[in-house]
């Protein structure tokens, strides 16, 4: 990788104290301006021009880089070379057009453990770079790790990227699908070589399908996740049909049994887990939540007279009322106190509350503040809100809880590859062996589909102790 000089540095800077960047959070915005200079460099596109930005960002989500982080990387790029794509003054112009210096080599400069870890537990586009490309530049693997860009070539899809958005929330998909479809279109792009999004064919969409299992080697249910998001955009931003899948190479589907723990192996990674994360353990056991339905919990959510358990806008925005365990009535009033006394520091410290729904805040203008909206697992800090300037609170980081998980199964010595979704399997077998019927599991799973509960039939023996038998034969 290349020298950036200190000048680019300098200036740099100056523009992320002007955006009111932290000092602790500017660790991956020096990160991804390194690399969007060596990929000017590499590629032979210019560091001055906007039109540079959306094959940079392409080729991020090539490397499996996330939303949040190309998001990111964008953010970083625009305030070197400004919000509309080019350079807003001589010394801003001369600072892209020295770029960096082919003839010495940068020093690998981590971010800090800790400063990766709190970065990466903020909602919003405050992320690090992923792993594998830490240590500078593009990630490894040059053309056989998937690039397809090439000097010269690059369109924005811009406009597209907002289209998407918007056709999803208009149908109330969730953010995580939102994050899921936007990257499959940005590796798409990439493979296309950001050409005009208006020149993009059913072919292209083909022909990238097959490379995602002929040369990647995609699990089948990857394959089909591309194929649903490369659906949905052409049909619902783009404005034509998909077409059939005619000649395009299929990932091989293989059976999936969910990894399921025993009552002993339970019991043991629950006693090595430190609050708040045992209760969070408890709730995805002893209700058979999803991770982002346990931490998305309010205060208003539990009944604990009538001890039920409500989720709101689970997945597929529907909602369901679950039995709470007895056994961990005591950890959640104790939780609950925790909660009342977090919520009045952050009232005495005058800060804006939670973050809330939708535009639940439009019609309630007070209920982040009110105790009711609050998170039942709140994270440690608060988050600034960059718009606004406004001091919110967020839920814990789901990464917090399955790092959590990992370590106390890991010190149980569980021989399991065991995860936060592993104590919701368990939840499904352990009914299925105390003889609880498949509808009333599916019905507390919020599956929508009786097959996808079936599916747990596989993790338990079966109890016939009978000697097989023709119908007819018995009496």
């Amino acid at each position: 990788m290349l020298t950036v000089p200190p000048k680019v540095w300098t200036y740099f800077e100056e523009r992320l104290e002007r955006a009111g960047v932290r000092s602790s959070d500017r660790g991956p915005y020096r990160k991804w301006v390194r690399y969007y200079l060596d990929f000017c460099h590499r590629y032979g596109h210019s560091a001055r021009s906007g039109e540079s930005l959306p094959p940079f960002v392409a080729k991020l989500g090539s490397k499996g880089q996330t939303a949040a982080q190309q998001e990111q990387a964008a953010e970083a790029v625009r305030l070197l070379i400004g919000g509309n794509g080019r350079p807003r003054d001589d010394r801003q112009a001369a600072a892209c057009e020295d770029g960096p210096r082919p003839e010495q080599a940068v020093e690998k400069a981590p971010l800090p453990r800790q400063q990766v870890s709190q970065t990466s537990r903020k909602p919003g586009p405050e992320a690090t770079p992923a792993r594998g490309m830490e240590d500078g530049g593009v990630p490894e693997g040059g053309e056989e790790a998937g690039e397809r860009l090439r000097p010269g070539r690059g369109a924005s899809w811009e406009t597209e990227y907002q289209a998407l958005e918007g056709a999803i929330k208009l149908r109330n998909y969730s953010k995580k699908t939102l994050a899921t479809y936007r990257s499959w279109v940005r590796k798409l792009q990439g493979f296309v070589d950001s050409k005009p999004p208006q020149g993009v064919n059913a072919e292209d969409a083909k022909a990238f399908l097959t490379d995602l299992a002929v040369r990647h080697g995609v699990a089948g249910s990857t394959q089909n996740q591309a194929f649903n998001a490369l659906l949905f955009f052409y049909r619902h931003v783009l404005g034509r049909e998909f077409g059939k899948l005619d000649g395009v190479v299929r990932a091989k589907r293989r059976p999936y049994v969910p990894v399921v723990l025993s009552h002993q192996e339970v019991a043991e990674v629950l006693g090595r887990l430190e609050a708040p994360y045992r209760l969070v353990a408890g709730l995805l056991y002893g209700c058979g939540l999803r991770l982002n339905e346990c931490l998305e919990l309010r205060v208003h959510c539990f009944n604990l007279d009538a001890m039920l358990l409500t989720v709101h806008d689970g997945k597929g925005q529907k909602d369901r009322s679950v039995p709470l365990p007895a056994r961990i009535l005591p950890d959640i009033r104790e939780q609950l106190e925790e909660v009342r006394r977090i919520h009045r520091g952050d009232m005495k410290a005058g800060t804006a509350g939670v973050f809330l729904p939708g535009q639940l805040e439009r019609k309630y203008k007070n209920a982040a503040r009110e105790f009711i909206w609050q998170w039942f697992f709140p994270a440690v800090s608060l988050t600034t809100v960059r718009s606004t300037g406004e001091r919110r609170r967020y839920h814990l980081h789901d990464s917090q809880v399955q790092s959590a998980v990992k370590q106390a199964a890991n010190r149980a010595g569980v021989p399991k590859r065991v995860s936060p979704h592993t104590f919701r399997h368990t939840f499904a077998s352990h009914l299925l062996l105390a003889n609880y019927d498949l509808q009333t599991i599916q019905k507390l799973l919020g599956h929508s589909d009786i097959k996808t509960t079936m599916i747990y039939l596989q993790t338990v023996p079966s109890r016939t102790i009978k000697e097989a038998k023709s119908p007819l034969d018995i009496e």
